[in-house]
């Protein structure tokens, strides 16, 4: 899988305004709909085309779908009738539960509802075969085009579709998100969250209701009051139990909305109500405070009116708050970023999103339980330098998301098993190591690894400097993930990846030893065999003495060096330019090398004559080489082998072209700054 360079310095949350637009086109919505209006056509969307690839990838699709756009179905169809509202949402025959329970609570905030589903949009005069959605994805909103042919069977819809036959603006939302996501199969089974995030750019936070914190009730209307997007199910014990219909109306394994939470006068006591609904448009709890329950007939209707109480089969009932804790498992709650909040909303979040990795063998080190490879992660340092008000800790949501694997699942991926661990860091700056962590115990972490494309949990530290590790549970399992740190007061974060820096010690000169060693007589008997009278060696000739030494040379795997590397050696060791290299010479590079082999039998921890690419990082460092992870993961891709594992001539050949390169870099270091002082002194 690519998993390309990203930037990992923090980054604010991107705004919708800035939507980038997706079509392969390099077009927008707007340019590509004035194209068809001036040619008269309607849109044919050549990234997402009406077949059965948009639909399914694993099977095929088990009754003959026609594609028909909304004016093939009604005879007079509307993007939105009669205002988007959360009974427009009913589920066809696709396992997408979890993201109708996500629209449904996209309906009961205007102005966030208004940037994923643009409202300017109709089949009037304009009308083009063209719409367009907007959804955040890993830290950017997103722009996707689509065009409206939909599937159908027998004239209708199969998937979601509105309770109003002729209302399409639901079903072209399902659409646009399939698309985003590479088919309508790829939305089979998920979390109402993973939805809820890709609608507002916010964060998650799951409880389990049975566990939840006693002042629950005011977490939820606190959390309704901000706007966020509530949703919850019931747990299944087994695959069979899946959307199994309790007694009392519940479907278990079924995600809802949360749409509103309430208090009513109820025979002298006040009750506390919550307000849910399916998904499905119907099939409703049937207990107390039910649709048709006798409690209602002691409620004023004014204040059934206030709580938009009515007895109807949509799929939305009131239910006891007691009852709730009981028969439901899992609530899920979206806080949305500042720039989705109204602007009359008390409370705000300042967002840091970072960018990053996992890459197999330089930077996939896996969890705690892998110390030997889980410094090699990606490490965030987080400055909490403001207590909340009147508070002694510093409040923030962490927030650590897999990027793209539900798109992916066509290629085989799974979701992998993610989560962080947060020290406690001195003040130093750069990558902490090994130690560090064999020493060190973890200040917080997250509650558990899991499966989902999202782990986030929410901490209290007092001030200070930490650092957050974010991993998957296994050692070398690749992804690019996105880490976002959601604070209740302002909190500076910073990549740990270490700057690029050389540091090479000065050029070795041969001392003259009043007698040769015994290691120096071998060699000087060789290099006379192979260079002839001139006691000078080309790249060929090299080439045959490294082999002949370095494969007798114990505790070290070797395989063969190539001519390319020898070349690359006398370019780096010929002082005198002639293409060759002299005794003396070969005498410098030979010194070298002996450290070389120092340090390559340093970093061999288990003495199995090869290096494991997770210590590459640390040798190259004692080297005179600090690298970044972009270039660390560029090396080890380039010269580790299947198991992880970099043996000494690979060693070797990355030395002699990181010197090389140095060399260069450092001759054009030197001519930039003579050119920068003679512009000066000009």
């Amino acid at each position: 899988m690519p998993y390309l360079y990203r930037d990992s310095k923090p980054r604010p949350p991107a705004l919708p305004g800035a939507a980038r637009a997706t079509h392969s086109s390099g077009k927008a919505y707007e340019e590509l709909k004035q194209e068809c209006l001036c040619k008269g056509v309607l849109f044919e969307d050549p990234d997402f085309p009406a077949c059965n690839s948009s639909l399914f990838f694993s099977e095929k699709p088990p009754i003959p779908f026609i594609w028909k756009r909304p004016t093939d179905i009604v005879k007079d169809p509307k993007f939105i009738l009669g205002g988007a509202t959360r009974t427009d949402i009913c589920q066809g025959d696709l396992g997408d539960c979890w993201l109708l329970a996500a629209i449904a609570s996209l309906t009961l905030n205007e102005k966030t509802l208004a940037r994923v589903v643009p409202l300017d949009q109709n089949f009037g005069p304009d009308y083009a075969g063209i719409f367009h959605f907007q959804f955040w994805q890993h830290s950017e909103w997103l722009d996707v085009v689509i065009d409206d042919r939909l599937p159908t069977f027998k004239g209708r819809l199969v998937f979601l579709h509105s309770a109003e036959h002729n209302e399409f603006w639901s079903a072209l939302l399902e659409k646009a998100y399939a698309k985003l996501n590479g088919s309508y199969e790829a939305l089979k089974g998920g979390s109402t969250i993973e939805a809820m995030e890709d609608f507002t750019g916010g964060v998650g936070e799951m409880y389990e209701v049975k566990k939840a914190p006693d002042n629950f009730y005011e977490i939820l209307e606190k959390a309704l009051k901000r706007c966020s997007m509530v949703g919850c199910f019931i747990d299944t014990s087994s695959v069979a139990e899946s959307e199994a219909k309790t007694p009392l109306g519940l479907i278990k394994g079924h995600a809802y909305s949360v749409t509103g939470i309430d208090k009513v006068r109820y025979l002298g006591q006040q009750v506390q109500l919550i307000r849910i609904r399916n998904p499905w448009g119907q099939v409703e709890w049937n207990g107390p405070w039910c649709d048709n329950s006798p409690e209602w007939r002691s409620i004023s209707p004014s204040e059934q009116r206030r709580l938009s109480q009515a007895a109807l089969d949509d799929g939305e009932f009131w239910m006891k708050f007691e009852d709730f804790k009981v028969h439901f498992d899992k609530v899920e709650i979206c806080n949305l970023t500042p720039d989705a909040l109204e602007d009359s909303t008390a409370h705000k979040w300042e967002v840091t999103i970072h960018q990053g990795s996992w890459v197999r063998g330089s930077t996939a080190g896996g969890c705690r339980n892998f110390l030997e490879t889980f410094w090699t992660n990606p490490q965030i340092k987080l400055h909490l330098t403001e207590k909340d008000d009147g508070q002694d800790d510093c409040t923030f949501i962490a927030a650590l998301m897999q990027n793209d694997r539900r798109k992916l699942k066509k290629l085989g991926a799974e979701m992998l098993t993610i989560g962080y661990s947060i020290y406690e860091s001195s003040s130093r700056d750069g990558h902490l190591g090994k130690d560090f962590f064999r020493y060190h115990p973890s200040k917080a972490r997250s509650k558990t690894y899991i499966n989902l494309r999202e782990v986030s949990n929410r901490f209290k530290l007092p001030p200070g400097d930490y650092v957050l590790i974010p991993t998957t549970f296994e050692p070398h399992q690749e992804a690019d993930f996105c880490l976002r740190i959601f604070s209740e007061k302002k909190a500076i974060t910073e990549d740990l990846d270490e700057s690029i820096a050389i540091d090479l010690p000065e050029p070795l000169n041969p001392t003259p030893s009043p007698q040769e060693t015994e290691e120096e007589k071998q060699f000087r008997a060789l290099f006379e065999q192979i260079s002839g009278k001139d006691m000078e060696i080309a790249a060929e000739e090299l080439k045959y003495v490294l082999n002949a030494v370095l494969k007798e040379t114990k505790n070290i795997k070797f395989k063969n060096l190539s001519l390319i590397s020898c070349r690359n050696i006398i370019s780096l060791m010929d002082t005198s330019g002639n293409g060759k290299l002299e005794f003396s010479e070969f005498k410098v590079f030979w010194e070298k090398m002996k450290k070389w082999i120092n340090i390559f039998l340093q970093f061999d921890f288990d003495k199995s004559g090869s290096m494991s690419s997770y210590e590459l990082r640390s040798a190259l460092k004692a080297a005179g080489y600090q690298l970044n992870n972009y270039l660390l993961q560029l090396i080890v891709l380039r010269y580790a082998d299947e198991q992880f594992q970099i043996e000494f001539d690979d060693f070797l050949n990355c030395l002699i072209r990181l010197e090389n390169a140095s060399r260069v870099f450092q001759a054009l270091s030197v001519k930039n700054k003579e050119f920068i002082n003679l512009n000066i002194g000009e």
